[in-house]
């Protein structure tokens, strides 16, 4: 709609259609599976902010865009808003801790392994290797309002460790690091002390975290080296210490969590290379 040219995609958003990341084409079998089809139709896919057209000139007037506008093929909302962390080398990660605790790593190496639902994506030269656990945020507050999660998490020593073994889920199934569609949630014993079983539910999830990434290491992926939060759980500093006895790397909290950030970023930086090449 803003330049004009249909069928172009980014190898990004473009991954779960089918296409092969790593050769940088479509493979043989999802070609052969459409050609029955009476249109078959694929888009064309570049690498994620690569210059794509600029803005027509109805658009630029209505809008007031500056000359020469143009638009990049873009990325996933949740790549964009790991671009938008600052992060840049290898080794550095973000868990997104939001209602679902998601981890992505930027790897030398890529990992792939359907066992534990980890998939690649293809970032510039490196690889962003990543997993989504179904714990996190929604069963904090399923048990606690947002003023009760404040005011326990003061309370509690994040250099004590907790008793509490918990896999904190509102129902059965987990897909990382634990791929288990029947694993029951364990959110027993609960103490009568809020503050002391709210300790146990952010320890576990901790520990849920830990190993995931220990099982991207395993996998093959580049060693941790620091970790950024994004997601409503960034905001709770008790919890980001417990993470950082775990991780036992730096945990920080990124300036900037926006994916529009992020994906503005991604454009920015492809202009420039784009112009430096001509």
């Amino acid at each position: 709609m803003l330049h004009g040219k249909l069928g172009i995609s980014d190898y990004h958003n473009a991954l779960k259609l089918g296409f092969d990341v790593d050769t940088l084409c479509y493979p043989d079998w999802l070609i052969q599976g459409i050609a029955g089809a009476a249109t078959p139709q694929l888009p064309q896919v570049v690498a994620p902010g690569t210059p794509v057209g600029e803005v027509k000139d109805e658009v630029r007037s209505r809008f007031g865009f500056p000359r020469h506008c143009t638009v990049c093929a873009g990325t996933t909302d949740s790549i964009a808003a790991f671009l938008a962390s600052g992060v840049n080398s290898p080794g550095e990660a973000v868990t997104s801790l939001g209602s679902t605790l998601a981890v992505k790593l930027l790897s030398h190496t890529r990992v792939d392994d359907s066992r534990y639902g980890i998939y690649s994506h293809k970032l510039g030269d490196l690889w962003l290797v990543g997993g989504a656990s179904n714990t996190g945020g929604a069963v904090l507050r399923h048990f606690f309002t947002d003023i009760e999660l404040a005011d326990c998490s003061t309370q509690i020593n994040p250099e004590q460790e907790s008793l509490l073994d918990y896999y904190p889920l509102l129902k059965k199934g987990d897909r990382f690091p634990i791929n288990d569609p029947n694993l029951a949630p364990r959110l027993e014993p609960r103490p009568a002390d809020s503050v002391e079983f709210l300790h146990g539910l952010l320890e576990s999830i901790a520990r849920i975290e830990a190993r995931g990434y220990q099982l991207l290491q395993e996998l093959g992926a580049t060693p941790l080296t620091k970790v950024y939060t994004a997601g409503g759980g960034a905001k709770n500093p008790v919890w980001s210490a417990i993470r950082k006895r775990y991780l036992k790397v730096p945990v920080e909290i990124p300036v900037q969590t926006a994916a529009a950030y992020g994906v503005a970023l991604l454009a920015m930086r492809s202009a420039i290379d784009f112009r430096l090449k001509d």
